[in-house]
């Protein structure tokens, strides 16, 4: 087995990500100090599960497991009260810690809890989806999704240590593997090329998996350890989201985050042609790679709609759109308040024909 690899983020609040095959068990060493754990996880997978208790419990932690609903619709306020009341009648402290166990809306949400309870205890995210280990358990975002939009409430809470176990992936599901690779590809398009040259090679991302895990992690450990309440660089890790996250509330979630973002991605590829920012090769290379990849590529939704959801980002400033777009493969910038008819041409870019 391959040594475990280390990144390091930086900031107020450093800490650890260790990747690699048959670390989970580090989340007992990573508790340590506290008497308390609350596991928040959802359905999956359960052996691990089963595991992870096995070992706080034999390191002398009392376990109390909390239960949450796989994906967006566990990321509620509703759940987080749940969460809260759980904490408060198994007498959780400010030196107890949260463990999130489970995809990307898991930890989000496990982060959430954790930065409220007390005005803040201890966090470990050990993420089980691909999805988790490069974005969402990485960078100290924590959110829950209200009517107006998605991850609109949350707060900056650091966790004390991530830890990815490669192992974990054997029992995603193809689909969910597949959007896990959308953020992986996106931090190849803002920061690292190496990322698409091994994906241009395998586009199933399986025969480099953990070099591609390491390096997105380490993509997005280096932006956020300079700027970790998005005043500034962490921007650019929103590449594809505007639009990704405004088909993902107008579906009601019913398209996966990872696939939400390709299209996203191609959209903003296609805004920068359009601007004149992106030369037309670069912008065909989104479409062809994310294709290979078997994420989506085309939307054919109302504008008008996602136009409305996109002006509650999180990026928008007053009546201004922002987008991320490229300049170059690893050359972001923000673009503000493009021309409407710029932006309804990228997105006629995405209607299937």
């Amino acid at each position: 087995m391959a040594a475990a690899e280390t990144i390091q983020v930086g900031g107020p609040a450093p800490y650890v990500v260790t990747v690699g095959c048959g670390v989970a068990g580090q989340v007992a060493s990573a508790a340590h100090g506290a008497l308390r754990v609350g596991l928040i996880h959802g359905s999956e997978p359960a052996q691990a599960l089963a595991r992870i208790q096995r070992v706080l419990t034999a390191a002398g932690h009392e376990v109390t497991s909390i239960p949450v609903p796989d994906g967006e619709s566990g990321k509620t306020l509703a759940v987080a009260q749940q969460c809260w009341n759980a904490l408060g009648r198994n007498g959780f402290t400010r030196s107890d810690v949260i463990v999130g166990f489970g995809g990307g809306a898991v930890t989000d949400l496990a982060g959430f809890v954790a930065a409220t309870w007390l005005r803040g205890v201890g966090l470990i995210n050990l993420p089980t989806t691909l999805l988790g280990m490069v974005d969402a358990a990485v960078g100290g975002k924590t959110a829950i999704n209200v009517a107006a939009g998605k991850n609109l409430v949350g707060a900056f809470h650091p966790p004390v240590a991530v830890i990815a176990d490669l192992d974990l992936l054997g029992t995603l599901p193809e689909s969910e593997y597949r959007s896990g690779l959308a953020e992986v590809v996106k931090c190849g398009f803002i920061a690292d090329p190496v990322i698409l040259d091994l994906l241009a090679t395998d586009p199933t991302g399986l025969a480099q998996r953990s070099e591609l895990v390491v390096r997105a992690v380490r993509v997005k450990a280096e932006v956020v350890s300079e700027d970790l309440t998005d005043v500034g660089r962490r921007e650019m890790l929103n590449y594809g989201h505007t639009l990704g996250h405004a088909i993902e509330s107008a579906c009601d979630y019913s398209v996966r985050h990872g696939e939400a973002i390709a299209i996203g991605m191609v959209f903003a590829a296609q805004l920068a042609r359009h601007c004149g920012l992106l030369d037309r090769a670069s912008a065909s290379r989104h479409r062809e790679l994310i294709a290979a990849m078997g994420l989506p590529t085309t939307h054919g939704a109302p504008l008008a709609d996602l136009l409305a959801r996109m002006r509650m980002d999180k990026k928008a400033r007053g009546n201004a759109l922002r987008f991320v777009v490229l300049e170059g493969i690893a050359r972001p910038r923000i673009l503000e308040s493009p021309d409407i008819e710029l932006i309804e041409a990228a997105y006629a870019d995405l209607i299937p024909t």
